[in-house]
């Protein structure tokens, strides 16, 4: 039967944590396995692969296929390689004791770049770590500048309210000083009205009906006289 080695998917949702197996292909992926031989976790930095390599390498020498991802992985911790030095030594290429020399020169080389890498990550945290202490430090210390700075601040508003309050009662007596005028212009207006209610035009034509009434008797009565001294 053929078989495969694979990744068996575990652990929890937006966490995810895998075996590495050796499997039937016909198999579902998270059922039934041959063999488990490793486990890898992408949830580190750099990513956690423990691998038994003789077995990884057992099953690939019987024929299995691995997939994409377990030939990165078994790759990564050199199943590969030691899988191709075996097939030096069975060609006659070279003995095993050389394929050993050489698969235990390529894993001391593979430690040092993972970690050299290690080390780097752990430089880059703490140099992060370093910045946001001082960025701390500086936001602390602006806050103690701001409270020293405080209470002068409010200081210089008290000396400022005073002539404000002196001035505030000038501001009141000068509508006092306003009314008074107001209050004397208003006899003014109603007298004014008083005045006009003895005009000299509605007495004058009573003025001049007693006088044409007086004048026209006189008029007649001399008319008359003078008709009958005529007679």
């Amino acid at each position: 039967m053929p078989v495969r080695i694979r990744l068996q998917r575990h652990g929890k949702k937006g966490s995810p944590f895998y075996w590495i197996v050796a499997a039937d292909s016909r198999a579902k992926r998270d059922g039934r396995y041959l063999e488990k031989i490793g486990t890898y976790n992408p949830n580190t930095n750099p990513a956690t692969v423990n691998l038994n390599v003789d077995k990884a390498v057992e099953w690939l020498e019987n024929g299995a296929q691995p997939s994409d991802t377990a030939r990165t992985l078994l790759s990564y911790r050199g199943a590969m390689m030691k899988h191709h030095l075996n097939g030096g030594v069975s060609k006659g290429a070279f003995s095993q004791e050389e394929a050993d020399k050489r698969f235990a020169a390529w894993l001391e080389e593979k430690q040092a770049k993972i970690q050299a890498k290690i080390d780097g990550l752990d430089k880059d945290k703490a140099k992060d770590l370093s910045d946001r202490l001082e960025a701390e430090k500086a936001v602390n210390q602006k806050r103690i500048e701001d409270l020293t700075a405080a209470p002068e601040s409010e200081e210089e508003p008290a000396t400022e309210e005073a002539p404000a309050a002196e001035a505030a009662p000038e501001s009141e007596e000068t509508p006092a000083t306003e009314e008074a005028p107001a209050a004397e212009a208003a006899p003014e207006s109603e007298e004014a009205p008083a005045v006009e209610e003895t005009p000299v035009a509605e007495e004058a034509p009573a003025v001049e009906e007693t006088s044409a009434a007086e004048e026209a008797p006189q008029t007649e009565e001399t008319s008359n006289e003078e008709t009958e001294s005529k007679e």
